[in-house]
């Protein structure tokens, strides 16, 4: 049994390798490319759309809902980050139905990456809505005695956010690979059959998570410009 799926090496020479992680990564993101390009081929703009069409634009508007819900007004701008990390987490936890795959969300430079990418969108977004000024300013409030534990917060939220979805795809994958040893069939087929549900679960929070982040550091500006109207 495998606790990582950084243990399995398909290539190494000196001090170049390539392990399981790194081929089921690219494989995932070559899988997910290729199949959003045939998902969304041919889409119409005319009134008289496919029902196949009609289904992906109600999953957006879900998505959107979501979004809106945490607290991010416009939707559309945060689309394409949070839904990416969602499928990306979602889709590694569904593959492991496939014999001899290894989600590479089992591995921690996995859901450390992806928690990363959130701590540097984080800024990024909170940048855009308020301008640097004014974002740098928020780690001082509500005084400069803050600044220390705003910058401790930001890394520990981002440890936390890789260390949780690691600890939770991987304890799932152990699980399984136990009671395939000590029980031969039926045990293990609904262990995994939870497993994809605790890893469809996982998705969500991680992208909730993400959302809730960035929410947080545009809403200072959006709370400005709502007392500059009133």
């Amino acid at each position: 049994m495998h606790l990582s799926p950084d243990e399995i090496i398909f290539f190494k020479y000196h001090f170049l390798k390539l392990n399981a992680t790194m081929l089921y990564t690219w494989g995932l993101m070559l899988v997910l490319l290729i199949g959003s390009k045939i998902l969304t081929y041919k889409l119409s703009m005319d009134v008289k759309r496919s029902r196949w069409q009609d289904l992906l634009e109600i999953i957006i508007i879900g998505i959107k809902k979501q979004i809106d819900d945490a607290g991010l007004s416009r939707p559309d701008q945060y689309l394409s980050f949070l839904g990416t990390i969602f499928i990306f987490v979602a889709t590694a936890s569904v593959c492991t139905i496939i014999p001899f795959y290894e989600p590479p969300t089992g591995s921690l430079s996995t859901t450390a990456a992806l928690a990363l990418c959130v701590c540097i969108a984080v800024p990024i977004f909170g940048i855009k809505e308020q301008g640097m000024k004014n974002y740098l300013k928020s780690y001082l409030k509500p005084t400069f005695i803050m600044l220390p534990f705003n910058i401790i917060s930001e890394i520990s939220r981002t440890l936390a956010l890789a260390i949780r979805l690691f600890g939770n795809m991987m304890s799932g994958a152990m699980i399984v690979g136990i009671l395939l040893i000590i029980t031969p069939l039926f045990v293990p087929i609904i262990m995994t059959v939870l497993g994809l549900l605790t890893g469809l679960v996982q998705a969500y929070i991680f992208s909730i998570l993400a959302t809730v982040y960035i929410a947080a550091a545009v809403r200072v500006q959006k709370n400005r410009i709502k007392i500059k109207t009133e």
